[in-house]
């Protein structure tokens, strides 16, 4: 449940550090929150500590920006702990947000809007070193392209890692249906290149019709956007073709399903769900 901690330095030490000296590391993009993974999480410290120290950096402001461990260090703190364990690491800016993406990206489940994120973090960084790297500088990098440093590293591959750095140019409401799975991952992407008036117009109009878009519709939007084209009526127009060909659906609001499953339950999980039950229902009866 800890997340990827690097080798330590010989010269490294741990020491305690009181929690109300420690920040959170600046644009954070992983959620810290109390869910199942957190309650293990919780459970394993209860049990047995604070077993891998986190990593922090120290700031002129007199605290320390959190590298790596803001998981551990939420569930230290709702347990009570005043302290935790941690080594002090000098990094510069762009040491740091690579040290923080990478840590937190070896985790067992992350959202597509964290990975959006992180990867966009990691590759603006990438293309500044790549831009001021001197002549004889050695990189065992050298000549690879940021995308592909990533790839290399996540094994989503160089187009996957650019469809996740555009998506982060989505509005949040947008992104939080990506997360839910009430809207797909390609169609998003192409969305993500409407202008943020235009992405407003597309999430009151899912809301007005109760349908998300198709990549074929999202494409056309895209394409009416560069164009200039792009009316709130003509999104809202693009959007009612699902309506008309599914007069016939059967739709439940959130808020009706919520009460009958937990409350960390995305849309697809309550889906899922739903279908294993009326497949036990028609074996059963």
């Amino acid at each position: 449940m800890a997340e990827k901690v690097d080798q330590m330095d010989p010269d490294e030490k741990i020491v305690e550090i009181a929690i109300e000296r420690l920040r959170v590391f600046e644009n954070h993009p992983f959620r810290v929150e109390m869910d199942s993974q957190m309650k293990d999480l919780q459970d394993s410290i209860k049990k047995y500590g604070i077993i891998t120290p986190v990593i922090v950096r120290p700031r002129k402001e007199g605290y320390y920006e959190i590298i790596s461990g803001h998981r551990r260090i939420f569930a230290a703190e709702k347990l009570g702990y005043r302290k935790v364990p941690s080594i002090i690491r000098y990094m510069t800016d762009d040491q740091a947000v690579i040290a923080m993406v990478d840590s937190n990206l070896q985790r067992e489940r992350i959202q597509p809007s964290e990975k959006a994120f992180a990867y966009k973090m990691k590759y603006d960084v990438l293309k500044r070193k790549s831009g001021r790297r001197k002549a004889g500088q050695v990189d065992h990098n050298s000549g690879k392209k940021g995308l592909e440093i990533i790839s290399e590293e996540t094994g989503d591959s160089p187009k996957q890692v650019q469809r996740y750095i555009k998506m982060a140019d989505l509005i949040p409401e947008l992104l939080e249906k990506v997360d839910d799975g009430s809207m797909g991952f390609t169609p998003a992407v192409q969305i993500a290149y409407l202008k943020k008036k235009e992405q407003k117009d597309v999430l009151d109009a899912m809301e007005l019709t109760l349908c998300t878009p198709l990549l074929s519709q999202a494409m056309r939007m895209k394409k009416l956007s560069a164009d200039g084209k792009l009316t709130t009526q003509r999104v809202e127009d693009i959007l009612s073709e699902i309506k008309q060909k599914e007069t016939d659906r059967v739709v439940f609001k959130n808020d009706q399903l919520h009460k009958y499953f937990p409350k960390n339950y995305s849309t697809e999980q309550m889906k899922r769900e739903i279908i294993e039950l009326l497949k036990l229902y028609v074996l059963n009866y």
